[in-house]
């Protein structure tokens, strides 16, 4: 999950694997594959970067699991 920050400073966490897509104009906007949009704080390349931190976190725990069961 990512932590994202609506325009009235309330924090969420989304699955980013359900995000569609990212639209900036200004404000950024989370559309969903179920259709749900969010207006966030967080610019479009802040999005991309959290989105890239959470993708190295869980390739991380992966290996990390997998070098301690030795599978």
């Amino acid at each position: 999950m990512i932590i994202v920050t609506r325009l009235d400073r309330t924090r969420f966490a989304v699955n980013p694997d359900l995000i569609e897509r990212i639209h900036a104009s200004p404000d950024t906007t989370l559309h969903m594959v179920d259709g749900h949009v969010y207006v966030i704080e967080e610019s479009l390349d802040g999005v991309i970067d959290l989105v890239v931190a959470y993708r190295a976190r869980v390739l991380d725990a992966a290996h990390t699991l997998t070098t301690q069961t030795g599978a």
